[in-house]
């Protein structure tokens, strides 16, 4: 008898053991526990720590309450103005009510996918491809709101949506290069013709200063000089002076030769009076002598010694008179008469 209600004892112990085992349940802190008995919704949703339930009768479903974070898959479409991407994002979302995500949807976490990539599919075809590459905040809070939509009857909040890449195809990459290549050249030519502009009117300025100050063109000059020889591995070629070329303007014919053979480093040759009342010059050494022989022969004209078309002296007479005539004589000499007209005798050529 003792031995029998021992047994018995020990077997309601096990049986209360096994009853607490199985229906003893422990919810997270981020979870909500809803419970169906007999397959029918409980009222009130179970709250985190150690709650029970009756075996073999109730159903414990645990929610996860956190924030989701679900990509959502490339999509390929066709925008407003005809233009092929492919598009992919990116959707965060928690549940707000437990016994909604159990009992109106069958899985919330597929249907928020579904729900995601035809949502993004339809702002593709809505949307152009600058509002694509540029607009994206108005873009990302469309396709949340499209979502957000049908997900509160399932006890789900869209907490954010955001498109992360937009692929385009490569032409329509190369053609967005060309065009950004275009602006920037356009940018840089208008930004290069306001230069020019600026600088034309600086040395505008300038110019007139310079106007003013002669001497001023010289210094400048000389600071280009400077500014050549610089460069240790270049040739300086130094032009012409300035003020030299303006004094040879304003010179007579005779002083500009003489400043010219001033400059160049020649003899200047003596100055002797023709028979004309003028100066001659004089060759100062054999070279000159000759190199002045040879040019009035060159000059001559091929006519006989003394004879002269009509209306002309003869050449070659008044050359050899002239050659002639002392220096102290020049001044007492009668002025050359004119020789009689006439008639052209023809001629040789000269061998």
């Amino acid at each position: 008898m003792v031995q029998e209600l021992v047994v018995a004892v020990i077997a309601a112990i096990c049986a209360l053991g096994l009853y607490g085992i199985s229906a003893a349940r422990v919810i997270k802190q981020y979870e909500r526990g809803v419970v169906l008995r007999l397959g029918q919704l409980r009222e009130g949703v179970r709250g985190p720590g150690f709650t029970m339930i009756v075996p073999f009768v109730d159903r414990l479903h645990k929610v996860n309450m956190q924030i989701v974070t679900m990509p959502v898959p490339a999509q390929d479409g066709i925008t407003r103005d005809n233009v092929t991407v492919r598009v992919d994002a990116v959707i965060y979302f928690k549940v707000v009510d437990a016994a909604d995500a159990v009992i109106r949807v069958e899985d919330y976490r597929f249907a928020v996918s579904q729900m995601a990539q035809t949502s993004l599919r339809s702002i593709i075809g809505k949307s152009d491809l600058d509002d694509l590459l540029s607009n994206r905040e108005r873009l990302n809070q469309g396709l949340e709101l499209m979502i957000d939509s049908p997900a509160i009857g399932w006890g789900v909040q869209i907490d954010r949506v955001e498109i992360k890449d937009v692929s385009l195809p490569e032409t329509m990459k190369r053609s967005m290069a060309r065009q950004a290549e275009a602006d920037r050249e356009r940018r840089a030519r208008v930004i290069n013709a306001d230069a020019e502009l600026q600088a034309s009117k600086k040395l505008a300025e300038a110019a007139k200063q310079m106007s003013e100050q002669p001497a001023a063109l010289q210094l400048r000059l000389l600071q280009t000089v400077v500014a050549v020889a610089a460069e240790k591995n270049s040739t300086l070629v130094l032009p012409f002076p300035v003020e030299l070329l303006r004094f040879l303007e304003r010179a007579t014919p005779a002083e500009a030769a003489q400043a010219v053979r001033a400059v160049s480093g020649a003899p200047v040759p003596s100055a002797v009076p023709s028979a004309s009342g003028g100066a001659r010059t004089e060759p100062r050494t054999s070279s000159e002598a000759a190199e002045r022989s040879e040019a009035s022969e060159a000059l001559a004209p091929a006519t006989p010694l003394g004879e002269a078309p009509v209306g002309e002296a003869p050449v070659g007479e008044a050359a050899m008179g002239e050659a002639a005539i002392d220096e102290d004589a020049i001044d007492e000499a009668p002025p050359p008469r004119a020789a009689p007209r006439q008639k052209p005798v023809p001629t040789q050529p000269r061998v």
